[in-house]
């Protein structure tokens, strides 16, 4: 682990040695090998969900979701969801960004038709907060033990391939990864304790099939063993109030969670101001205040940020926070340091389609990264429920860069270092815009957003 990006020091979980990381660009690759450790496991599947269509099918001729989670109960596994429950967004259901599987009378009636066999808990958050966490967790405790965190949403238009080819139903860039080894029991620490703390787990709507099947988790008690020499954090962001459960992580002190926890802005912030080449990163939008004043003090000190945006998010000029934001994204219209950037693909009838970035990915100076569920917004670091990954591993970061690069570029940067490789991505993506403007094809999918017209 490098000296200049410090760890969270706030945080449940501390840095895990010995594990072996793989990032999983896009959700077409990364749903098949999810749903292939879920055919291969021997004893257990739990998952996190956020958004789900129910009637997607995913990728590999897996069936759907349910099916997927069935098949793995029919076979004598431990099998257990955990839904996000808001019924403020019932209105919004059939819009498919908003839909979730909130256990309402359609919800469970879905259930009882199929004969569902696993066993489900609902949570809920006040305000609209959202329980964001995507997570799998395969054979918890056991040997060989895996998990996936990450940001992608199990729905039709983020089971997509890298490159983004035409689909019919929306297109959306996002990312995993997969972990084995010490830090995968760290997110069986965190299922557990979300399981047994489930707001709605005292409610009869509030866990499927009844309260009878789904008892409380026991802790881990011992970590997995180390696969390979890959140093792996997991950190959070918990809201006040959502856990009185202290149970300490394998081997570490107990952490007061009841006031909450937010290691995941810690983290960004940490590895900000440790950056002393360059920063890239993917996020939905840029809502944070706070983490800009850290990148413009970054590009100040002569690191360069290229930052990948979703173009086609809307509603921003409405949140206060994005308001604040926009204020502050003046200021560095123009900085010869800052690249604002969307991705975007020429269809056949000679439009451009905008691809909705939807990862949460961070690439710090070819040493560090993160991958995860938490945006880089307000809402993500102190009132959502969060989890990332976040790993110092020179080889498996400057691998994802290049993974990450040739899909947008359509360039291999493998044999650039890491300053070359995102000058060549600020020049691409600049070219590409002038091309877009004039109607023409242009290389990989990148192109510049002038930060004084964002969004």
């Amino acid at each position: 682990m490098g000296p200049d990006i410090l760890p969270a020091r706030q945080a449940s979980y501390p840095v895990r040695q010995g594990n072996a990381v793989v990032p999983l660009v896009d959700g077409g690759p990364a749903y098949r090998r999810i749903c292939r450790a879920v055919e291969a496991a021997r004893c257990s599947v739990w998952v996190t969900v956020a958004f789900i269509d129910r009637d997607i099918r995913l990728p590999g001729g897996d069936g759907s979701f349910f099916d997927l989670l069935d098949r793995a109960a029919a076979r004598g596994l431990d099998v257990r969801a955990l839904f996000w429950r808001e019924p403020l967004l019932a209105p919004l259901a059939s819009d498919p960004v908003w839909r979730h599987f909130e256990g309402n009378d359609a919800d469970r009636a879905f259930l009882e038709q199929r004969r569902a066999r696993f066993a489900a808990r609902w949570d809920h958050l006040p305000r609209t907060y959202c329980h964001h966490q995507k997570s799998w967790v395969i054979d918890a405790g056991e040997d060989g033990e895996v998990a996936f965190v990450g940001g992608i949403n199990i729905q039709d238009s983020s089971m997509v391939e890298p490159g983004h080819p035409s689909v019919p139903h929306g297109n959306v860039h996002d990312a995993y990864v997969e972990i084995k080894g010490p830090a995968a029991t760290d997110v069986h620490h965190n299922f557990v304790q979300r399981w047994n703390e489930a707001s709605e787990r005292d409610v009869v709507s509030g866990c499927w099939p009844d309260a009878s099947a789904c008892g409380d988790l026991v802790f881990p008690s011992r970590l997995s063993e180390p696969p390979a020499d890959v140093p792996v954090q997991i950190q959070r962001t918990i809201r006040r109030g959502a856990y009185t459960d202290a149970t300490p992580a394998v081997g570490e002190n107990s952490f007061p969670i009841g006031d909450g926890e937010k290691s995941a802005l810690e983290q960004y912030l940490r590895a900000i101001e440790g950056a002393r080449s360059t920063i890239y990163i993917e996020d939905l939008t840029l809502a944070s205040p706070q983490i800009f004043e850290a990148l413009v003090a970054a590009m100040d000190r002569g690191v360069k940020v290229v930052y990948l945006v979703a173009r086609t998010y809307a509603a921003a000029r409405r949140n206060r926070d994005r308001a604040d934001f926009l204020t502050a994204l003046s200021r560095v219209t123009g900085h010869r340091n800052f690249t604002l950037v969307g991705i975007a693909a020429l269809r056949d009838d000679g439009s451009y389609e905008d691809i909705f970035a939807h990862a949460k990915v961070c690439l710090v100076d070819d040493e560090w990264a993160t991958i995860g569920s938490t945006n880089i917004a307000n809402r993500s670091f102190h009132g959502d429920t969060e989890l990332n990954a976040s790993f110092w591993h020179p080889q498996t970061v400057r691998s994802l860069r290049r993974d990450l690069l040739s899909e947008h570029l359509g360039r291999d940067t493998g044999n650039l270092d890491d300053r070359a490789a995102f000058q060549l991505y600020r020049e691409t993506a600049q070219s590409n815009s002038a091309l877009r403007r004039e109607g023409k094809p242009f290389d990989g999918l990148a192109w510049a957003i002038d930060p004084a017209s964002y969004p």
